[in-house]
């Protein structure tokens, strides 16, 4: 009976371990290469780290530092696991935005419905600007490029 027990124990204390997964965007060190480059781009910042997986088949690593780019600036840089830096998102105001965005939001959004506005450049250089609206109680993405013409609304988890 000890016996069976130990064995029952066991397998249930083997299922439980089994369990723990690393879940997206929970706080995490990120490699060495990641942190050296991040504090040679932005010395003196503080960030917080994410992990996140991204790709078709969320085979790719992304680590996420988010910190304060100056006092009024919320920034997001986004490295690859060897330290390339894929994209840096920082927070603007409305009036930086595009006029022609504006516009768009001004025609399809109440001023309500607009919770962030970011701009965000690429590892190609490519700028474009993220707008968080929020409708019907989901949470999406209208994405302008840099000109501020219309390219694409996403939907948020």
């Amino acid at each position: 009976m000890k016996n069976l027990f130990i064995m029952i124990l066991f397998l249930y204390s083997s299922f439980l371990i089994g369990q723990n997964e690393v879940y997206p965007n929970k706080v995490v060190t990120p490699p060495e290469k990641v942190v050296f480059t991040f504090q040679k781009e932005y010395p003196g910042k503080v960030p917080v780290w994410t992990l996140k997986y991204v790709g078709d088949d969320d085979d790719e690593i992304r680590y996420e530092a988010k910190f304060k780019k100056d006092i009024n600036t919320n920034a997001l840089a986004v490295y690859d696991n060897l330290g390339v830096l894929k994209a840096l998102e920082l927070q603007i105001p409305l009036s930086q935005l595009p006029l022609k965005a504006q516009a768009y939001l001004k025609k399809n959004y109440p001023a309500s419905a607009i919770k962030e506005l970011a701009v965000v450049v690429d590892d190609k250089n490519k700028t474009t600007y993220e707008v968080g609206v929020q409708k019907n109680s989901k949470f999406y993405d209208v994405v302008f490029d840099k000109n501020g013409g219309f390219d694409v609304i996403i939907e948020k988890d």
